[in-house]
């Protein structure tokens, strides 16, 4: 497994510089790459060995979420390629994501959920494992942690993985359900253990529209101090409250303009988070044009919209 992972290592390097290449030139085509979805079994093909569920997707969506679903959506909204994040409810059984991968491999990249419970070296070996099949990105859940643990204890499983991501250049997502906050101490000492380590935060930090997301929303500013440290412009329904709906122009306001300032169009992302944006906007293709008109024609767009998905995970291949 060593001697494929340096030849992917090499092939790895070799794709981002001409990703940084074709990115710094003007293209009259950009990729749109949604950064930040999910696929899971349906209802008959979680009954079979392969597929099942750890904890079952909401009756609503179980059945809407296959790779062909998405396909069609992303069809209809124009967008090239995404970044299919393992989704809880098949926790760490990569099986089904893993084949979506595999079956499309010129439309989907895959982030792998870290297993927190392994120790050091068995986590090293499956994340060598997963990256070897397609997987390009890390997520770390924080809420999977045992209580009283976190991602950036000494000596831990998570914190190898995390320095190990960046020899591999592949990013680590992070998911702050309850809120930036809670867990901004923990991600300063990532960062401060391995400040090469490209570090994503999921859904503009889940800084919601209220008093208490504000103050969140002034520590995410001030990570933009650290250099690879990005944020996905995703989710925004998890943002909202009541105070806003789609298309989200308080959002823009109050959370997108801020970020473009301090980070750049070339650290911030966009992501729709199939297939749970389709209980709110009701429309995939709404989520995507939603962030697509807060800019103008143009290079930011373009970053946002896909080209700083790919500066990180890699380009998508023509179709």
């Amino acid at each position: 497994m060593r001697l494929r992972l340096r030849s992917w290592l090499t092939s790895t390097a070799l794709t981002a510089a001409n990703s940084c290449r074709a990115f710094s030139m003007m293209s009259s085509s950009p990729h749109i790459i949604d950064a930040h979805l999910h696929v899971w079994a349906t209802s008959t093909e979680s009954s079979s060995l392969r597929y099942p569920y750890d904890q079952p997707p909401p009756p609503t969506l179980q059945d809407v979420a296959s790779p062909e679903a998405l396909l069609d959506r992303m069809k209809e909204a124009g967008v090239d390629g995404a970044l299919i994040v393992q989704p809880i409810n098949h926790k760490f059984d990569h099986n089904y994501v893993s084949d979506a991968i595999a079956k499309y491999p010129t439309k989907f990249k895959g982030m792998l959920l870290h297993d927190p419970s392994l120790p050091p070296k068995f986590a090293l070996e499956r994340l060598e494992q997963l990256i070897l099949s397609g997987f390009v990105g890390v997520r770390f859940n924080p809420y999977l942690w045992e209580e009283g643990k976190v991602m950036s204890e000494d000596s831990s499983g998570g914190l190898e993985v995390f320095k190990r991501c960046a020899e591999l250049q592949v990013p680590v997502g992070i998911m702050c359900f309850k809120g930036l906050s809670l867990h901004i101490d923990d991600i300063l000492a990532l960062i401060s253990k391995s400040p090469e380590t490209k570090l994503i935060l999921d859904h503009i930090g889940f800084c919601a529209l209220n008093d208490e997301g504000d103050r969140a929303f002034e520590e995410l500013l001030k990570l933009a101090n650290y250099p690879n440290v990005y944020v996905k412009i995703s989710a925004m329904f998890r943002n909202t409250g009541d105070v806003d709906a789609y298309p989200y122009e308080m959002i823009k306001d109050k959370r997108f303009l801020p970020l473009m300032k301090v980070y750049g169009s070339e650290r911030l992302m966009m992501g729709s988070d199939f297939p749970y944006v389709l209980e709110t906007e009701g429309s995939y293709k709404g989520a995507i044009d939603a962030v697509q008109s807060w800019m103008p024609p143009g290079s930011d767009r373009d970053a946002v919209m896909g080209g700083t998905a790919e500066r990180l995970f890699g380009k998508w291949s023509e179709n």
